[in-house]
């Protein structure tokens, strides 16, 4: 089933770009550690999910690019079909010559009603294109006016065009000390609408991947193309194709309906948050050895500490009812901050993945499984139950975290 990817504003088409190259390259990543059919079966479900194909077999992204300025789309095309790998639609983009201002009601009031028709006239072309829909997948950030204003237009229009169709909205949360000055402003209206219009709102926040270029990447002057990476790679390692260590290891087809069932048990909890491991620079892994043990362990005090990176985790907190005494001594004055998720789901990539033993990890209940350059992610079930992906040159994990909207705000 396919996913059409709607990139909105400037960040959004920016990290979209991003997103597509890390896709493409690792479905056709030459090394791997599968045999030749199942790198082949696995292109072919990413391709169905992300990709359609001309009649010159160039991988064409199944993508809606809109922004209310010329400059970041015409970089966005121009960037894609320099890489000579896969492209962009000739007719999948809608710009204007003037923006929003970083005016969440001028998006959303005077751009959504005025360009609506030509916006969802080119989704659904792009719909038109797929044989099985599977749903959309926004991507905005909060703080501008396009992004966030039109966004939150174009999304609340996707529910009443696609009420069956799922749809994830993929959310920048700005920075604390951001330079616009109605961020905060523009995000409270940003969510309270898409709560209202969306399936799941996947959040990241600027802050936070900041750090982990900083402290884990070693990036000295870190720029917004590598914050784009670091959010491609996880947002890579949640899409890309899984199967079950009990089926017929045939890869499952509908990513959006997964991470639904797992992360979204009522309509009223639905932002979901990222956590993967390790992280670190290309340079460094070639020194850096991992058991699956020690990442499911560190894995797994993220995932209770709510530490967004592994440096820094906090081996004090300990689940309120674990009946275990917190590990060392804990200052009087100190605040342990337990996560408060109703459900997680794990998804392990990498070498020997049959290998990780989940089972007497309570935190950890549903876990999907692969082979690849991306990441493993978490969810909470009843019962286990383990999903392989078949490529990957390291070990990698990924947490997806469902948290609650009054703790997350």
């Amino acid at each position: 089933m396919s996913i059409v990817t709607v990139q909105l504003g400037q960040c959004g088409n920016q990290i979209g770009f991003e997103v597509f190259d890390a896709l493409f390259n690792d479905s056709h990543c030459p090394g791997g550690l599968c045999s030749k059919r199942e790198n082949e079966a696995y292109q072919a479900s990413c391709k169905e999910r992300f990709f359609s194909e001309e009649e010159n077999g160039v991988p064409v992204a199944r993508a809606v690019l809109v922004d209310m300025e010329r400059k970041v789309i015409s970089q966005t095309l121009s960037k894609a079909a320099r890489s000579g790998r896969w492209k962009y639609g000739q007719h999948s983009c809608f710009c204007q010559k003037q923006g929003s201002g970083n005016n969440w009601a001028y998006g959303y009031s005077v751009h959504g009603p005025r360009h609506k028709e030509s916006i969802m006239n080119l989704i659904q072309k792009e719909v038109e294109k797929c044989d099985s829909l599977s749903g959309f997948f926004i991507i905005m950030s909060m703080a501008g006016g396009t992004g966030s204003g039109l966004g939150a237009f174009v999304t609340q229009n996707l529910q009443d065009q696609y009420s069956s169709a799922l749809k994830m909205n993929h959310i920048i949360w700005p920075y604390g000390t951001g330079e616009v000055i109605v961020q905060n402003y523009n995000s409270i209206l940003t969510l309270s609408h898409l709560y209202r219009s969306s399936d799941a709102l996947l959040v990241h926040e600027n802050d936070a991947v900041h750090k982990i270029c900083a402290k884990l990447m070693n990036i000295k002057q870190i720029s917004f193309c590598d914050i784009n990476q670091v959010l491609a790679h996880q947002l890579g390692s949640v899409f890309q194709p899984t199967y079950s260590r009990e089926g017929s290891f045939h890869y499952r087809r509908n990513p959006l309906g997964d991470l639904m069932e797992n992360l979204v048990p009522h309509p009223e909890f639905k932002m979901l948050g990222v956590r993967n491991i390790p992280q670190m620079s290309e340079n460094s892994l070639a020194y850096s050895t991992f058991t699956w043990a020690g990442l499911l362990k560190h894995l797994r005090q993220m995932l209770i500490s709510n530490a967004k990176m592994e440096e820094g985790i906090d081996w004090q907190v300990r689940p309120p009812l674990s009946g275990l005494p917190p590990l060392g001594k804990m200052s009087v004055n100190k605040e342990t901050h337990f996560n408060t998720s109703i459900a997680n789901l794990v998804i392990l990539r990498g070498k020997d993945v049959h290998s990780a033993d989940v089972g007497h990890h309570r935190a950890l209940k549903r876990v999907l499984c692969a082979v690849r350059m991306f990441s493993p992610v978490i969810c909470q079930c009843q019962s286990p139950k383990f999903i392989l992906l078949k490529k990957g040159k390291i070990k990698t994990l990924v947490l997806v975290a469902k948290r609650n909207p009054c703790t997350s705000m």
